[in-house]
């Protein structure tokens, strides 16, 4: 029988690891192309300003990258050391797009960021500012390839189960290039770390403000921060609602789940802005509803509903004992790889092989289930539903809360009226408000796909490594004092570089010399 406990400790290592390094992945994504575009004006403009506010925030981007780049080593490598069955049963599919990142994206990123360190005084400006936007593109890219990876887990198209391998294979890998669900995954995680490098932005500018130093270029980055910032939330909110609709397609049971939808509704189904789901009774209490909004967002009409996890379980039982027929099919060709008929019969119902795998987990042979374990095995199929239904509102409270700082600090910019203290405070307070939202999409993404770890393919509890409970504690508790140490490292630096401020050019200093220290913050004018 499978052990539980090696199960969730092995999944648990692999999110603290997971959350931890996405930390600083946001960050990186956002910064740098706030970077691009700050040296894109200084080449423009040749201001002395300009470049000094890329160099500053260029010193906070290397201070990030550093410590995602080091996290991200050690999640890569939990691939080969807790999930071994999981690498064997779809490397073939799953190594690919890593390997890429890890040759393309990943070298092109790394080598064009040591440039942009130390190529200011040995590259001319407009050689350096190429050099700037390919570590942005880098940057970005190097995301792209691991959401093509993780969106092929969530639905995995393009390949296909051989029997004389007994591994999943690739069949069509433009298809994994072009999947739906990882496409939308990657625009909406991008956008999202802009909406975190413009919070940071804003709020390291705002304090400059309220402190009343740097103030020359904590107003241009306030400038630039609130009109990318608010621009990268409404893309976040937009494409969060393509990332909707890609789930009624894809992951019905994930989307019911968020939405605590037991039942299907008729047509267009209500969006549950709050809500206690009650997974006793399996009805929402106390439901607040928002009127047809849930329908417009998971499928684009008013006429088509969207399945409730009551109906979507029992679909699943259906695919349950058809799996059942294709893992005998499976076994009778382990045993004669010459039965034909056995080929033939593992071809009508291969699909369904991974539902069959959800019986092991309460018998050794899927054949031998009882007719009670099927059941239960269709019910495993449900993630749980009030985590997800929770975090996934503090999500969208983030997003929303996000947009109308920004937007508010993008209407003062544009009237070139002088900005209240209070938003300078709201900013430095909102700061936070990204990485929550991220961590919690990240929750909502993967514990959403559970008790899948490539959906309808291969159950998370047949992935893990032969490795011993106290082996998974010990690494975790050494991963946890590792990221803990490296966490304050990171802390402490981001810090001091905030507290020493930029390296302010002496022509800037000059030029700004009145506006060194104002009794008051000083409106915040559009950049020049």
């Amino acid at each position: 029988m499978v052990d539980l406990l090696l199960v969730d400790l092995s999944r648990l290592q692999f999110a603290l690891t997971a959350l931890y390094h996405f930390l600083f992945v946001p960050l990186t994504l956002g910064l740098s192309i706030l970077i691009a575009m700050m040296e894109t004006v200084y080449v423009m403009t040749r201001r002395p300003i300009w470049r000094d506010m890329t160099k500053f925030w260029g010193v906070l981007f290397g201070i990030n990258f550093a410590l995602g780049v080091a996290t991200g080593i050690t999640m890569e490598f939990q691939f080969g050391m807790n999930w071994a069955f999981y690498s064997h049963y779809v490397g073939d599919v799953f190594g690919a797009p890593l390997a890429i990142e890890g040759l393309m994206a990943f070298f092109l990123e790394a080598t064009f960021v040591g440039l942009f360190f130390f190529g200011w005084d040995r590259l001319s400006a407009r050689a350096h500012l190429v050099v700037t936007w390919l570590m942005a593109l880098g940057t970005n890219f190097s995301a792209l390839w691991i959401l093509v990876a993780n969106g092929w887990m969530q639905n995995p198209v393009g390949s296909a189960f051989n029997v004389d391998t007994m591994r999943m294979e690739v069949t069509d890998f433009l298809a994994v290039i072009m999947n739906p669900v990882a496409q939308a995954k990657f625009v909406h995680t991008v956008s999202a770390g802009y909406v975190c490098a413009a919070a940071f932005v804003l709020g390291v500018s705002s304090w400059y403000m309220l402190k009343g130093r740097h103030v020359a270029l904590a107003k241009r980055s306030f400038v630039i921060a609130s009109a990318f910032g608010l621009a990268s939330t409404l893309s976040v909110i937009v494409l969060g609602d393509e990332s909707g609709y890609a789930l009624t397609d894809n992951q019905k049971m994930k989307l019911a789940a968020i939405e605590a939808m037991w039942k299907t509704e008729p047509p267009p189904a209500d969006f549950t802005a709050f809500g206690i789901p009650d997974l006793k009774e399996r009805v929402t209490r106390y439901a607040v509803h928002i009127p047809w909004a849930m329908g417009l967002i998971g499928t684009r009409s008013l006429d088509k509903p969207i399945e409730g996890i009551e109906e979507l379980v029992a679909k699943a039982e259906v695919r349950i004992r058809n799996g059942i027929l294709a893992y005998d099919a499976l076994e009778r060709i382990k045993a004669d790889r010459t039965d034909q008929a056995a080929r033939e019969a593992f071809a009508r119902s291969s699909a369904d092989l991974g539902y069959a795998l959800l019986l092991k987990r309460f018998v050794a042979d899927p054949r031998e289930a009882s007719e009670a374990q099927i059941k239960e095995a269709s019910w495993t199929t449900v993630p749980h539903v009030p985590s997800l239904f929770f975090t996934f509102r503090i999500m969208v409270l983030c997003a929303f809360v996000l947009l109308a700082v920004f937007a508010v600090a993008f209407w003062h910019t544009m009237r070139e009226e002088e900005a209240p203290r209070w938003l300078f405070r709201m900013a430095i307070i909102a700061m936070p408000l990204p990485w929550i939202a991220i961590e919690f999409g990240w929750f909502v993404a993967e514990v959403g796909r559970q008790p899948w770890i490539i959906d309808g393919v291969l159950p998370t509890f047949l992935a893990t490594s032969e490795l011993g409970v106290y082996n998974l504690f010990l690494t975790i508790a050494g991963f946890t004092l590792l990221y803990g140490v490296l966490a304050v490292i990171e802390v402490k630096l981001m810090l001091a570089a905030i507290r020493k401020g930029p390296d302010i050019s002496r022509e800037v200093e000059a030029m700004f010399a009145t506006t060194r220290a104002p009794a008051r913050p000083l409106a915040v004018q559009p950049a020049e």
